[in-house]
């Protein structure tokens, strides 16, 4: 990869890490926010998202929309962890995808693709391409931090 892909790929990055970190902060800054609503009105599985609305499991599924979101943008900003959070990332935003497909539609404006599979997409690109080694801080990271835990390193950087 050249340089100005690595540039670009970093501001990629950190524009969709920026946009996580927003998404997932807002909401553990509202003590009213919970993901019950939507659940509610999937379209697509609605019996496994009624169950995830239930009250038994809203506390852990509203826990992981919001810290899920948040410890993904500062992965993604950070470039440390990219690999890791990148491919968890996809799937939470495939948990998004899911509950507004009414297939062929995904939402109000969208035919099969939305903008979380764009995210998905992006995502899994970063993690294959091991974004955080371009201009993030993944490799001073994994010579420092994971130097002892090798067996770690393939599944973080």
């Amino acid at each position: 990869m050249n340089r100005h892909s690595k540039i670009w790929l970093a501001i990629i990055r950190l524009s969709l890490g920026w946009l996580m970190f927003y998404a997932g902060i807002t909401k553990i800054m509202d003590p009213e926010w919970t993901a019950e609503g939507y659940a509610k009105s999937a379209k697509t599985l609605p019996a496994l998202y009624e169950w995830f609305a239930s009250p038994a499991n809203m506390g852990w599924i509203d826990f992981i929309n919001k810290w899920g979101l948040t410890l993904l943008g500062i992965s993604l900003i950070l470039g440390i962890g990219v690999r890791l959070s990148s491919a968890l990332g996809a799937v939470l935003m495939l948990s998004y995808y899911l509950p507004v497909l009414d297939f062929p539609y995904a939402g109000e404006h969208s035919f099969i693709v939305d903008e979380h599979v764009i995210y998905i997409g992006v995502l899994i690109f970063f993690a294959v391409e091991r974004a955080g080694r371009h201009f993030g801080l993944e490799k001073w990271f994994g010579k420092t931090f994971f130097k002892r835990l090798p067996k770690l390193q393939k599944y973080w950087g």
